[in-house]
């Protein structure tokens, strides 16, 4: 079930950060990551009037922690996928969500069988390889410098959504799902006014992060339930090989190569989902 509901996540997030990447050209990064985060709260509010729940103090304090790091990894990814490559931006952000969670695992107690540390060792050469570009785009801009550095920033504040989110048990409901949200609309508003950027939605392709809200909405859920049944590490890897579906969408939709090394990284990416899932 874990592995199931993590590859499902991956799918969403994976999706979201497509459109979001399409309509932050188009609109600017700022102002399509603050729809999303926007529309993404009232969707899962109005999950949790349904759903009820009991959250305590300790549980909405951990979703503080990952709306800060949901909002920060959504304004960094969303900003270099507007100004470089689907295919280095994703996947490097992919590199940090891994990390960050599965040592907060390790360091939690959590200790999974060598087929899944097999796939864990796997997930993270393949997730680099899907990130590998030639060094301009198709538009003859450099792919790499901010692309990668936006990547970087982007998966470290992944890594934080993914590791405070499990700390969440299934009987608080969604309503820290909801709080996560709002809290990083907040955090997107502060970094781009704090980079002196606009964030303010002024044009109406940045009605497009709505799409990419529902989605992520979607993702973080069905992430967060897979933390309730199985291991975070695990959880973590699986939905972080989301860049395998972004590089695969801009390829299909976007006609950008996928080059020999990304093609690698994409049957690494299946190994590991299987080892893990052996597991």
């Amino acid at each position: 079930m874990t592995v199931v509901l993590s590859l499902l996540a991956a799918a969403s997030y994976g999706l979201s950060d497509f459109n979001g990447g399409i309509f932050s050209k188009r609109s600017g990064p700022w102002a399509v990551s603050l729809v999303a985060q926007l529309c993404g709260t009232v969707l899962v509010v109005a999950f949790a009037l349904v759903d009820g729940g009991s959250p305590d103090r300790s549980d909405l304090a951990w979703a503080l922690v990952a709306g800060v790091g949901n909002g920060f990894g959504t304004a960094f990814l969303y900003r270099g996928l507007a100004s470089g490559r689907m295919g280095v931006v994703a996947p490097v952000s992919g590199v940090g969500a891994v990390v960050v969670p599965v040592l907060v695992g390790v360091v939690t107690g959590e200790r999974p069988d060598l087929s899944v540390w097999s796939g864990v060792v796997l997930a993270l050469p393949a997730i680099w390889l899907v990130s590998r570009e030639p060094t301009t785009t198709v538009a003859g801009t450099a792919a790499g410098g901010s692309g990668v550095l936006d990547g970087v920033l982007a998966g470290l504040g992944f890594g934080t959504l993914f590791a405070a989110l499990a700390q969440i048990p299934a009987e608080a409901g969604f309503l820290p799902l909801a709080v996560n949200l709002l809290v990083a609309g907040v955090a997107v508003v502060v970094v781009a006014a704090s980079l002196r950027q606009d964030w303010v939605p002024r044009s109406r392709w940045a009605l497009g992060g709505a799409i990419s809200g529902v989605l992520g909405a979607l993702a973080t859920g069905l992430f967060q339930v897979a933390t309730h049944h199985g291991y975070l590490s695990v959880a973590a890897v699986i939905t972080s090989l989301y860049p395998a579906f972004t590089v695969l969408l801009a390829a299909a939709v976007l006609h950008e190569r996928v080059h020999r090394a990304q093609g690698v990284g994409m049957a690494m990416c299946v190994a590991s989902v299987v080892l893990v899932a052996a597991g």
